[in-house]
């Protein structure tokens, strides 16, 4: 990341600098596809002095239904967005913002998947609040309630509330 000051970069708007922007995305899709977070707890600092925010965080958790997590953000380094989910039977790799290849592994080798990134990176989420409001039954993956958590696990990480 750049040194460049901006609102990420300003302790004062984004205690967690870059980590406050982006970080929530790949919680809450950890958290969707796995559960909800029961237990966290995280190390932050400023490591390498480019901006006054933090820029080093590292983080562990525990998913309601017992799936341990780790993660590590370093925006003081070359970015690397790499997500891997192991299992008994395999993994699953994928990256959260980079247009690279979900890549699923097993007994029977390896598979990769190309999905390509909307046009328009909101537009599912206003279709999917399009749906919420006007088809019936029709529940949006992603309420209030579920970044309401998100939010929580990333204070629990930073170290901003108790409990």
């Amino acid at each position: 990341m750049s040194s460049s000051q901006n609102w990420r970069t300003d302790p004062q708007v984004a205690p967690g600098g870059y980590f406050d922007d982006l970080a929530s995305h790949g919680l809450d899709l950890l958290i969707y596809f796995l559960g909800e977070i029961r237990e966290v707890t995280g190390i932050s600092l400023n490591q390498q002095g480019l901006y006054d925010a933090k820029d080093a965080v590292s983080a562990c958790w525990l998913h309601q239904g017992g799936v341990t997590g780790t993660g590590v953000w370093n925006f003081g380094i070359e970015a690397m967005d790499r997500v891997e989910i192991f299992g008994n039977k395999g993994k699953i790799i994928f990256s959260v913002f980079e247009e690279s290849p979900l890549i699923l592994c097993n007994e029977k080798g390896e598979l990769e998947i190309s999905i390509d990134h909307p046009g328009h990176v909101q537009l599912p989420h206003v279709e999917n609040i399009k749906k919420h409001l006007f088809e019936s039954g029709y529940v949006h993956p992603s309420l209030g309630k579920t970044a309401t958590h998100t939010s929580w696990v990333m204070d629990q990480i930073l170290g901003q509330i108790n409990g």
